[in-house]
Parts: structure tokens; C-alpha cells; sequence
């Protein structure tokens, strides 16, 4: 096996299992606690991040094989999500 065929198995692998979502999602986590530390007030952190976050978890559910509600549950709860930060953003 070369190296090339070992990456493209690991890269395989984390999308099998779903941790390719979780890799974002902790990304977000970390983005998230990185602009409550730099003054961003939580509730407006969270209502940026959210749709983001429920779009992630739809997808690990499509990618570990889950039944079709609990995909399309968090992608259907990820625009009532978007529409109230942007509804927080106006003003």
C-alpha cells in the first residue's frame, strides 16, 4: 500500500464514520468559545453558528446511514435557525 493509498483510506474512513461532520463541528465549537472570548456576546454567537451546526449534523446522519427523519429534521430546523440571525442582525 503506498502512502497516497493509505491517505485516501483514512480520508475514506472519516466520512464513513461521520467524523468528517464531527471535525467541523468541533470547529465550530472552537470558533465559537474563540469570539465569546474576544467580547462576542454568546446569544448572538450561537444564532450565527447554529444553522451551520444543524446543517453538520444532517449530514453525519446521511453519512453514518441514520433513518431520513433525523437528516432532515436538523436540515429543516437549519433555516428557521438562519432566518432568526438574520432577523437578530437587522436591528
Amino acid at each position: 500500500m503506498t502512502s497516497a493509498t493509505g491517505i485516501m483510506a483514512g480520508v475514506e474512513a472519516l466520512f464513513a464514520t461521520g467524523h468528517a461532520a464531527d471535525i467541523v463541528i468541533a470547529v465550530l465549537v472552537i470558533e465559537a468559545a474563540w469570539l465569546i472570548k474576544r467580547g462576542w456576546d454568546w446569544h448572538d454567537v450561537v444564532l450565527m453558528l447554529l444553522p451551520g451546526t444543524l446543517m453538520m449534523i444532517g449530514l453525519r446522519g446521511a453519512l453514518i446511514g441514520a433513518d431520513w427523519p433525523w437528516i432532515a429534521l436538523p436540515l429543516a430546523l437549519s433555516f428557521p435557525a438562519h432566518l432568526a440571525d438574520l432577523s437578530a442582525r437587522k436591528g
